[in-house]
């Protein structure tokens, strides 16, 4: 068997065990303003709604598979709790998946998928720096993310809303306050994961790192816009020690919008998309969020 047949082989077994729902299984994306160090004992209960559409899947090494897209409808609870230690501002936090695939090809092929539960995050932010809420101030939250393979999952599917493993993904986030209602928010997280063997065959995954940018402007303490870039870098996944050809390498820019209906309810939304075809992956056409918050 060439090189050339060997790993397109072993891409098309990465590709029943390894691919996966982005909002389950990628790293941790951020809303503008997430990183805001609220009171101590403030609550917060959240959901989520969101729906992507993926296509033109490249295999790097072999190129582009025709016919190969799918979708995603998955909703996200996620709930935080902030207080204090030591005069310290932290939070502690838990988020799970629900949902699952509308469509999933593979060159022109329904494949197998598992929708469901997806893997459940847990979260502990500490802040040492908190002054964002005035000009020229700064806040610094530095989170760890601990997620367990809770996910519905099988070798056998290319499509899961689990991940089938344990991943560590540790991440600092940035607000600096511009002045006259700007603001920037940023992230950068690399996402950790434990190997875990299938039918043998030992299935590895690189650190995935993600970093994001965005610029907000408040047009009142209540409503605020925000326009920015996500990427993903790394990720390699080998199977049986080899290269599959699938990776994480993605560019996409974002936009947002947040408004407080209510001093207790806010919902926000936001659209995107990739701006270049990703390298080892499924390009992302669509990405839609809505989500609605309550403070207690």
């Amino acid at each position: 068997m060439t090189s050339k047949l060997r790993r397109k082989a072993l891409a098309c077994a990465a590709l029943m065990t390894c691919l996966m729902a982005p909002n389950a299984a990628k790293a941790i994306d951020i809303y503008p303003g997430d990183y805001t160090a609220l009171p101590s004992g403030t609550n917060l209960a959240l959901g989520y709604f969101g729906f992507t559409a993926n296509s033109r899947l490249d295999i790097e090494g072999i190129g582009k598979i025709p016919k190969s897209r799918y979708q995603t409808a998955v909703g996200i609870l996620r709930y935080l709790h902030y207080s204090d230690i030591n005069g310290m501002p932290i939070a502690v936090q838990a988020f799970l998946p629900i949902g699952g695939f509308t469509q999933h090809q593979i060159g022109g092929v329904d494949a197998r998928s598992k929708s469901g539960i997806g893997d459940l995050t847990l979260g502990f932010t500490v802040f040492p720096l908190h002054g964002a809420d005035q000009p020229g101030g700064t806040t610094v939250g530095l989170t760890a993310y601990v997620s367990a393979p809770t996910g519905n999952y099988s070798a056998r599917a290319p499509f899961n809303i689990g991940t089938g493993t344990w991943y560590f993904t540790p991440q600092l986030g940035v607000i600096q306050n511009l002045g006259k209602g700007f603001f920037i928010d940023a992230a950068a997280d690399v996402a950790l994961y434990i190997d875990h063997t299938e039918y043998g065959l030992k299935r590895s995954q690189d650190p995935s790192v993600q970093l994001q940018a965005y610029l907000r402007y408040q047009f009142s303490p209540a409503t605020s816009v925000s326009f920015g870039y996500s990427g993903h870098f790394g990720g390699r996944q080998s199977v049986g020690g080899t290269y599959t050809g699938l990776k994480t390498d993605s560019h996409g820019l974002r936009a947002f919008a947040s408004h407080m209906l209510t001093p207790t309810w806010q919902i926000s939304g936001v659209v995107g998309a990739d701006i270049a075809n990703a390298k080892g992956g499924f390009r992302n056409d669509f990405t839609g969020q809505i989500r609605l918050m309550k403070i207690f």
